[in-house]
């Protein structure tokens, strides 16, 4: 008995991998996080759709272990990919102490959406670090973002947009306030925003731009490098 957990991707369903694809067409029930991915995305999919938006994790887990009993073929759902912020680990755990097999299909994050709108590398020859990190709120009591701007690494904040001003003050007292930001909405939609500033003014850019969720905020000295790679043939 098995459980498919697999990446519906930043949003723009061609990017969608061929194995989830296929996963999808062929499943008899798809679990998948209303407040992340919209219904109508799933519209070609065949199988019973059920919102997971709202359910506690024993009602998920009954789902899938009853469906899956029952001989269906059952996906679950993942907004970007399952290992960044996906929450899996308390399902699969719940799962295979039922005695259900799960397995993980990988699918494209927001944080390689938003590079790709802002046409960037999240490296450069002078930064080889990434770090992926989110602000304290209510499901994390203290967060680190003052430890990761210490280091000499690009900061992708995710869950944070509603903290944009916070995230750049602290930011900016160690890094200094002319570091380049670039906060993208809705990376790889149709409606996708990007919005590029310093630690300064992107605050006030975003607010005035209305946007409030659904946001990866990109902070470094990586965004647009122009020094040449060691990757090319020197002549």
């Amino acid at each position: 008995m098995k459980v498919y957990f697999a990446g519906f991707g930043p949003g723009d369903p061609e990017l969608l991998t061929v194995k989830a694809y296929k996963l999808l067409k062929k499943a008899d029930l798809v679990i998948y996080p209303g407040s992340l991915v919209e219904a109508e995305l799933l519209d070609e999919f065949n199988g019973e759709k059920v919102n997971s938006y709202g359910k506690s994790l024993e009602e998920i887990v009954d789902l899938i272990e009853r469906s899956v009993r029952e001989g269906k073929l059952v996906v679950r759902l993942q907004s970007g990919d399952p290992s960044i912020y996906g929450a899996i680990n308390e399902q699969i755990a719940e799962l295979e102490k039922r005695g259900i097999e799960v397995e993980v299909i990988p699918g494209v994050s927001s944080i390689f959406a938003s590079a790709s709108a802002i046409r960037s590398e999240l490296t450069s020859p002078d930064i080889p670090s990434v770090v992926i990190t989110r602000p304290a709120g209510r499901t994390l009591e203290k967060d680190e973002i003052e430890v990761f701007a210490r280091t000499n690494s690009t900061l992708v904040i995710l869950l944070g947009i509603d903290k944009i001003r916070d995230i750049a003050e602290r930011v900016g007292k160690i890094r200094g306030y002319d570091e380049p930001v670039c906060v993208v909405y809705r990376a790889s939609r149709e409606d996708e925003r990007v919005i590029e500033g310093t630690l300064a003014d992107i605050a006030d850019r975003v607010e005035k731009s209305g946007i409030r969720k659904t946001a990866t905020i990109v902070i470094g000295r990586a965004i647009k490098t122009a020094r040449r790679s060691i990757l090319y043939a020197s002549r």
